[in-house]
């Protein structure tokens, strides 16, 4: 029998977040500056014939927090929304926190609030590096994930990027 001969050497990072991003809107700016700057210069390229931009949104997900809280100020209940984009997520917490019904069967009383320290969001880009190797960088609240890379200066180049926003230390 043959023995498995290693091809590459697939590496990912991982870079905690001292504080989380403050809300969407910031993270939101984030993303969308790196995916109208490119500062991390990536290039161009083709797939299956295809023209690929140097950096594309690959996934997203969007989640926040209805809590209900008595008079007292005490949670007695929660409701966990999730959608494919923040639009959609803030929509249904209207429609959630708007709803008396779903506020009257958790108790006489009761109120609804979003708690938007319990927001979540995370976006994958997928980059093409200079080099010709594609890599994911996925944002989230409290961390930022660098993946499927094999040179170290793709971790270094954008180490020094990070280091340069405010919100990223």
């Amino acid at each position: 029998m043959g023995d498995f001969t290693q091809k590459s050497v697939v590496k990912s990072a991982v870079r905690k977040l001292a504080s989380p991003i403050a809300d969407y809107t910031a993270f939101n700016a984030l993303v969308q500056d790196v995916l109208d700057n490119n500062p991390w210069g990536c290039t161009t390229y083709e797939s299956a014939g295809v023209a690929k931009p140097a950096v594309e949104k690959t996934k997203e997900a969007y989640a926040a927090t209805i809590v209900y809280e008595n008079a007292d100020a005490k949670t007695v209940g929660s409701i966990p929304i999730r959608g494919p984009t923040m639009s959609a997520v803030n929509t249904a917490v209207t429609q959630v926190t708007g709803t008396a019904a779903i506020t009257t069967g958790m108790g006489a009383g009761v109120t609804a609030s979003r708690d938007s320290s319990e927001d979540s969001f995370s976006c994958t880009l997928k980059a093409h590096a200079s080099n010709g190797e594609l890599y994911s960088v996925t944002f989230k609240r409290d961390s930022v994930t660098i993946s499927s890379y094999e040179a170290d200066s793709i971790r270094t180049s954008l180490e020094t990027w990070a280091d340069t926003i405010a919100i990223l230390a």
